[in-house]
């Protein structure tokens, strides 16, 4: 990703030295990263809103609102997946750092895979956990 907006749900008070919430919808704030011609230009932070239960859509509208373009997860629903395509932004997948720079980094760099509809959070009797 050259150019654009990434956010990373985030655990504290986010920022590039943060740890990556473990789903993005419980976490405390989104960490935006700006990217120009491949570099970052400026990082800020948005605390949460309200998360409740089937209320998948309220970050992905909340994202949208801010221009993003790609989040980078451990985990996430099918439905707000969905939401996330619908609005155009592009969902990452990394479970297995917890630290945002090298994460967004790898990211900038291409070297993160775009979350498959099969990698979605579920449970076990076929439903969708919420995000």
């Amino acid at each position: 990703m050259k150019n654009g907006r990434i956010a990373v749900p985030s655990n504290g008070e986010g920022g590039l030295d943060a740890t990556r919430s473990g789903h993005f919808g419980h976490c405390d704030v989104f960490t935006f990263i700006d990217v120009e011609n491949g570099e970052i230009k400026k990082i800020s932070t948005m605390g949460n809103q309200g998360h409740v239960q089937g209320g998948c859509m309220v970050p992905v509208n909340l994202l949208a609102s801010h221009n993003v373009n790609a989040l980078v997860v451990g985990g996430i629903g099918l439905r707000p997946l969905m939401g996330f395509k619908q609005v155009g932004i592009d969902v990452y997948h990394d479970s297995q750092r917890a630290e945002i720079k090298p994460v967004v980094e790898d990211l900038i760099a291409g070297k993160l895979p775009q979350i498959k509809d099969d990698q979605v959070c579920g449970g076990g009797d076929g439903a969708v956990n919420p995000a």
